[in-house]
């Protein structure tokens, strides 16, 4: 069994002495496992960096064997996200958040978006309502999507504002005042309106809004935590917006 593929390194672990077993992301063939022999080289090491764009030959007798890679260097991105706190938490929690995904299934629409996010972190305006779009996505590849498309209650498509938490679905204006301490607000740029860029008040509302889901169907059910660096990530835009 072999394939060759465009990837991005999500996790890295030692293996022995000189080896390392490496999660990667590729379009067509999912979220990856293999062995690097020699991954822990000084060759090796600044390639084998979390957020790093490569190219990912594995081999493996069979299928369902963890299999042997060779990684050559693409675009090595990583070492910039290092001398920034606030795209180092960016890039730990979406690398953190893609190890959810099944091994070995196709997501195509993640690995793009993936790398969207990820060529976007040098614009810190930009990648967090960015990485809070990817959620939505990584919700909906899994299986729980939200439907933030028309009104739950009366099908309009109209002032979309809130959400229900026990449906995840959008609810409008007028049918949601009577229990808007009880929905979620739905920011703008998650419900499609406005063309700017969003607020850091409306940012954390859609972490919020996510991450409530996220827990609920994802991280609770596994018997997992978010990632520190999630938290972090609303913690820095809090202050931001002080």
């Amino acid at each position: 069994m072999e394939w060759s593929a465009n990837a991005i390194v999500l996790s890295v672990k030692r293996h022995g002495e000189t080896s390392a077993i490496v999660d990667v992301l590729t379009r067509d063939h999912g979220r990856s496992s293999g062995l690097v022999r020699g991954g822990r080289s000084r060759r090796m090491r600044p390639v084998l960096q979390q957020g790093n764009f490569v190219h990912a030959t594995w081999r493996a007798r069979l299928e369902d064997h963890l299999g042997n890679f060779t990684i050559e260097a693409d675009r090595l991105a990583a070492a910039s996200y290092m001398t920034d706190r606030f795209r180092l938490a960016g890039l730990n929690c979406l690398t953190s958040m893609c190890m959810l995904l099944p091994e070995r299934e196709p997501h195509p629409r993640i690995y793009q978006a993936t790398r969207l996010v990820l060529e976007a972190l040098e614009d810190s305006e930009i990648w967090p309502a960015l990485l809070v779009r990817w959620e939505t996505g990584l919700l909906e590849e899994l299986g729980f999507g939200l439907d933030l498309n028309k009104c739950a209650a009366t099908g309009s498509t109209e002032q979309l504002v809130y959400v229900s938490p026990k449906t995840g679905r959008a609810v409008s204006a007028g049918a949601g005042k009577p229990y808007k301490d009880k929905l979620f607000v739905l920011p703008p740029f998650l419900a499609g309106r406005g063309n700017s860029i969003p607020t850091r008040s409306q940012i954390i509302l859609g972490y919020q809004l996510t991450g409530y889901f996220l827990m609920r169907h994802i991280y609770e059910p596994r018997g997992l935590e978010m990632p520190d660096s999630r938290q972090w990530i609303i913690d820095n835009l809090k202050q931001q917006e002080n």
